[in-house]
């Protein structure tokens, strides 16, 4: 597949979503976020040219952007230490938004207690991905991805509980 600037960002607008949610699962805070996505963006352009069609360009653009997420942190270590939970959270469009707004926060600020791959991992989860699409994006094994997903599953839970999230 020939790579174009008019199909990339035909693409990139499609799928953009998928920058938002990785960065907002790997950071707290806007300028973070925003950074990260230059980066995802950046390292999408980059490799577009061996994009060769071999899968929907929708996986291919996870596995990029979180290979981009799990590496932007070692650029700079001292980086993770500065992140504090986040307090902005997105609004929810729902007729007991203020309900869910706060479920989503608990969720997150659960979330940011996480690893880097157990993130991946839920996120690729919540996206409907099963564990043959999991273990692709993440270069692992399916039955390596069930089992850590489940664990991470019951971390998170635990997390929640933990922190008295729990409704």
């Amino acid at each position: 597949m020939k790579a174009t600037e008019k199909e990339f960002l035909d693409l990139m607008q499609k799928h953009k979503g998928i920058l938002y949610k990785i960065s907002r699962m790997y950071f707290d805070h806007t300028e973070d976020q925003e950074d990260l996505i230059q980066e995802m963006t950046f390292q999408l352009w980059k490799s577009y040219q061996n994009f060769k069609g071999d899968s929907q360009f929708s996986t291919w653009m996870y596995r990029v952007c979180l290979n981009t997420a799990l590496t932007f942190f070692k650029k700079d270590d001292k980086k993770q230490d500065k992140y504090e939970l986040h307090e902005n959270y997105d609004r929810i469009d729902t007729d007991d938004s203020a309900f869910k707004e706060e479920q989503l926060k608990y969720f997150y600020d659960a979330v940011q207690e996480l690893n880097k791959v157990e993130k991946a991992l839920i996120f690729l989860f919540l996206e409907g991905m099963n564990h043959k699409d999991i273990a692709e994006n993440l270069g692992i094994s399916e039955v390596n991805a069930r089992v850590k997903l489940n664990r991470t599953k019951e971390k998170l839970q635990t997390i929640i509980k933990k922190n008295g999230y729990e409704f």
